[in-house]
């Protein structure tokens, strides 16, 4: 099969690369590029888990064609830290109110929060759960998930994070 050339930006480093035309994102950054954060969940683009920022949109990885990141930023898991290899402010949300029990939809979820945060700095529990409900998690009931994702919202806006009362 003829492989395609792709030039793209991965986590801020330029990649050029040969593929063949059928290969998902997904099996692009796992297998060619050894980013593994992002996990394969259900192939068919329900479960959220390889989800990966795309020029500033969230995208499923499993539903993309890796020649149609061609030109194209991408952000995975590996990339969300601070540059000084300390843990963003999502996930330490993630870390600190326990938004994780397996673990293998965290890094979609937290590049879905990414994004929705970027689109909305101080998002309401609603508009929290909306933002994320293409995004899957079989474990934790979403509570923490959300508290995660507003301790994030606080911590990027420098306001403290309170917890509403229950």
């Amino acid at each position: 099969m003829t492989k395609s050339h792709i030039k793209v930006t991965i986590n801020g480093k330029a990649v050029e690369a040969l593929v063949e035309p059928r290969t998902l994102l997904i099996h692009f950054l796992r297998e060619q590029q050894n980013l593994t954060g992002a996990h394969i969940g259900c192939d068919t683009g329900h479960c959220g888990a390889c989800t990966v920022d795309m020029d500033e949109m969230s995208v499923k990885s499993c539903m993309t064609f890796a020649v149609q990141a061609n030109g194209a930023a991408i952000t995975t898991i590996e990339g969300v830290a601070n540059a000084d290899g300390t843990l963003s402010a999502l996930q330490e949300g993630f870390r600190m109110m326990h938004g994780l029990q397996c673990g293998y939809c965290t890094p979609g979820m937290i590049l879905r929060a990414h994004r929705l945060l970027q689109e909305n700095a101080d998002p309401t529990e609603d508009e929290i759960r909306h933002g994320i409900a293409g995004n899957l998690c079989r474990c934790t009931g979403y509570v923490n998930i959300v508290k995660a994702i507003q301790y994030a919202a606080a911590k990027i806006n420098g306001t403290p994070y309170q917890e509403a009362a229950e």
